[in-house]
């Protein structure tokens, strides 16, 4: 579930019905205990151009849950390091002895 995209709306809990609907990108679903049926999602309200605007923990109806696409990854990506060439260069020992 994590990663997947949902509208919450009446379907899902009569808190989200008309303005209050809402689409929600799921990052985390907690083990906390509900009712039969009902579920905890942690995730991310988003806009209409599907950015994160607003952190929430919802509870909400299982079979009120409507996915509106396939699942995108949760993970960020991180910055590769920034590379420094190193310019000392440095011998390795052998063990060999030169002759001279």
């Amino acid at each position: 579930m994590p990663g997947e995209v949902f509208r919450i709306d009446a379907r899902a809990s009569v808190q989200f019905s008309g303005d209050c609907a809402l689409t929600f990108r799921v990052t985390a679903v907690p083990d906390m205990p509900t009712y039969d049926g009902w579920i905890w999602l942690t995730g991310y309200v988003l806009d209409d151009q599907g950015q994160a605007i607003d952190r929430r923990e919802i509870f909400v109806q299982r079979a009120g849950l409507h996915r509106l696409g396939p699942p995108r990854p949760t993970t960020t990506r991180r910055p590769a390091p920034a590379h420094t060439p190193n310019t000392a260069r440095t011998s390795i020992p052998t063990g060999r002895r030169q002759r001279g």
